[in-house]
C-alpha cells in the first residue's frame, strides 16, 4: 500500500509538533487549488507572460562536434525571468502563499537564485520577505545578494555550521516555526516534509513536458539521455518527469564531487549517504556515525547540500536513475568551455552537468541525441570564477 507523502520508503513528515497544523493547512490548500482552473490558468498565464515559457531547446554545434557522439541540445532555463528554474516553483508557491491569505515570504538560498526568485515573487505579490543565506554563499554570490536587496528582500546572513545552505535551511526552519500564522516557507528545492517535495516537483515538471515535446520536434525522436545536476533536484526532478516512462531514455543526475571520495569534501549524497531524516523527510543524508549531519563542500553554493529530495533517493533506489559525480576542477573547465565553444555563461551548478555529458555523449550515435539542462545562468559565479581561475583562463 503506497503511504501518503512517500515515494517508496523515502519521504514523510518528520517535522516538530508546531509545525503539523502549517503543514497541513498548506496540504489542504494544494491539493484543492491543483484542482482549480483559476489556479491552473493564472500559473500558466504567469510562466508564459512573467518568467517567459517556454524556454527554448537550443541544438549546440561546437559541443557537439568537440564532444563526439550524440546530438547535443541544451534545455535553457538560464533565460527564464531570474535566471533560473527557480521562478516555476516560486510563482506556484506565491499563488498558493496568497490564497492561504499569508503576508510574508520566507526562503532559504544557496547559489542565490532560489532567493531572487521568492524575492521577485514577493514584489509582484506585494509580501514581504526574508531570506536566509549562509555567510559563504553570500560572499561568494555577492551579485545575487544585491539583486535581492534591490527587490525588496531583507537578507540574513547565517554564521552557524560552515555558513553554507544547510545552515540557512535550519534558520528558516526555525523562523517559520515562529511566525507559521501569517509566513510561508517557499522552500526551493524537492527536500523538506510532505507536501513540499511533490508540490515543488508538480511546479517544475513544466521542464520535462516541454523538452519532451520540443525535441520530438528538433529531432523526430526522443533523447538517448537527459543529464541534469543534482543538489536538493528540482531542475533535475523537472525534466527527469517527461522522460521517467520512456525506459529507453536513460537519465542522469550529477552530483557535487567536489575536491575528493573524503568525508566533507563533496556534496555525493547518493554515493556517500545514508538513511537519515532531516529537514523533515527521511532520505539519504550525508551523515557521520551517530547519524549527525556532515558538513559537506561543492564550488558550487547550490549543490552545497549534505542530502537529496527523497523522491531522487527513490529514483536511485529503482535504478530509473544513475546518479554520477562531476569534481569542482571538471566543473570549472566545462564552464570556461560553453562559454567559449558557444558563447553561454552556465551557472557552476549546470557546469556539473555539462561535465558529465562530455563523457557520456561519447556513449552514443551521433544519430541520437542528449539533453543537458542548463539550470542558471552563470553571471552570478563569475567573480568566483574569476577569483579561482585568475589569469589561467
Amino acid at each position: 500500500m503506497k503511504k501518503k507523502g512517500y515515494f517508496g520508503d523515502f519521504g514523510g513528515r518528520y517535522s516538530p509538533e508546531v509545525l503539523i497544523p502549517a503543514l497541513e493547512e498548506l496540504e489542504a490548500a494544494y491539493k484543492k487549488l491543483r484542482k482549480s482552473k483559476k489556479f491552473r490558468k493564472e500559473l500558466s498565464r504567469l510562466l508564459r507572460n512573467y518568467a517567459g515559457r517556454p524556454s527554448p531547446l537550443t541544438y549546440a554545434p561546437r559541443l557537439t562536434q568537440s564532444w563526439g557522439g550524440a546530438q547535443i541540445y541544451l534545455k535553457r532555463e538560464d533565460l527564464n525571468h531570474t535566471g533560473s528554474h527557480k521562478i516555476n516553483n516560486a510563482l506556484g508557491q506565491a499563488l498558493v502563499a496568497r490564497a492561504m491569505q499569508k503576508k510574508r515570504l520566507i526562503a532559504e538560498t544557496g547559489a542565490g537564485q532560489h532567493g531572487v526568485a521568492t524575492a521577485t515573487v514577493a514584489a509582484r505579490f506585494g509580501f514581504s520577505c526574508t531570506v536566509y543565506m549562509g555567510k559563504e554563499d553570500v560572499r561568494r554570490q555577492a551579485l545575487n545578494v544585491f539583486r535581492m536587496r534591490l527587490l525588496g528582500a531583507e537578507v540574513i546572513p547565517v554564521e552557524s555550521g560552515t555558513g553554507t545552505l544547510k545552515d540557512a535551511t535550519n534558520e528558516a526552519m526555525r523562523d517559520w516555526a515562529r511566525t507559521v500564522g501569517d509566513t510561508h516557507y517557499v522552500i526551493g528545492s524537492v527536500i523538506g516534509p510532505h507536501p513540499f517535495p511533490a508540490m515543488v516537483r508538480d511546479f517544475q515538471v513544466i521542464i520535462g513536458h516541454e523538452s519532451r515535446k520540443q525535441i520530438k520536434k528538433a529531432s523526430g525522436l526522443l533523447p538517448a539521455a537527459v543529464v541534469a545536476c543534482v543538489g536538493g533536484g528540482s531542475n533535475a526532478i523537472g525534466i527527469f518527469h517527461g522522460f521517467l516512462k520512456d525506459k529507453k531514455v536513460d537519465l542522469y543526475g550529477v552530483e557535487a564531487g567536489g575536491r575528493g571520495d573524503e568525508p566533507g569534501e563533496n556534496a555525493a549524497t547518493i554515493t556517500f549517504g545514508e538513511i537519515g531524516y532531516f529537514h523533515g523527510a527521511r532520505s539519504l543524508f550525508i551523515q557521520k556515525e551517530g547519524g549527525q549531519i556532515r558538513d559537506v563542500h561543492s564550488i558550487s553554493a547550490g549543490l552545497d547540500y549534505p542530502g537529496i529530495g527523497p523522491e531522487h533517493a527513490y529514483l536511485a533506489s529503482s535504478g530509473r536513475v544513475r546518479y554520477i559525480r562531476a569534481r569542482d576542477q571538471e566543473a570549472l573547465e566545462s564552464f570556461v568551455e560553453l562559454a567559449r565553444l558557444e558563447g553561454i555563461l552556465p551557472a557552476l551548478e549546470s557546469a556539473h552537468a555539462l561535465a558529465a555529458a562530455r563523457t557520456l555523449a561519447r556513449q552514443y550515435s551521433s544519430a541520437r541525441s542528449l539533453i543537458v539542462c542548463l539550470s542558471g545562468r552563470g553571471d552570478k559565479d563569475v567573480a568566483e570564477v574569476e577569483r579561482l581561475l585568475g589569469d589561467t583562463v
